[in-house]
């Protein structure tokens, strides 16, 4: 199995692209800091480079900025190549299904016009949220 679960802010501005094809691709870069500090007592930050494809992509680029808080649902990519200098270079990125966008308005990103703040290659439901006020409601 290969799914990773990362929560974390954007270091630069997401970058949006197409394929040749007119297919929509974002790139951006997270930190996400470490759990438990190290010697020294500071919390290291590791970073992560995080590809979202079509709709998602297209989200992000929209609403997101450099700080802006996220969770990412994805599975981890290894991809090598031949540099300019011949030499064989490897990359590792996560290859994003669901990215929320857990960043408040107000905050670094805003999200207004997403009511849920969820970008998913998920169908969407079409379901209304309940108004729990509702003395109705059965439990």
């Amino acid at each position: 199995m290969n799914k990773v679960f990362l929560i974390g802010n954007l270091t630069r501005d997401p970058e949006l692209t197409t394929t040749n094809s007119g297919i929509s691709l974002c790139r951006i870069s997270i930190a996400v800091s470490r759990r438990f500090a190290n010697a020294d007592g500071s919390r290291e930050t590791d970073f992560f480079n995080v590809v979202a494809w079509r709709a998602i992509a297209e989200n992000c680029a929209k609403y997101l900025k450099k700080g802006s808080k996220i969770a990412v649902m994805g599975s981890i990519q290894n991809h090598s190549y031949e540099g300019t200098d011949g030499t064989k270079r490897y990359t590792t990125d996560i290859t994003a299904e669901e990215i929320e966008f857990l960043s408040t308005k107000g905050d670094a990103g805003t999200i207004d016009g997403i009511a849920s703040g969820v970008a998913s290659t998920e169908p969407d439901t079409g379901l209304q949220p309940i108004d729990d006020d509702d003395n109705n409601l059965p439990f």
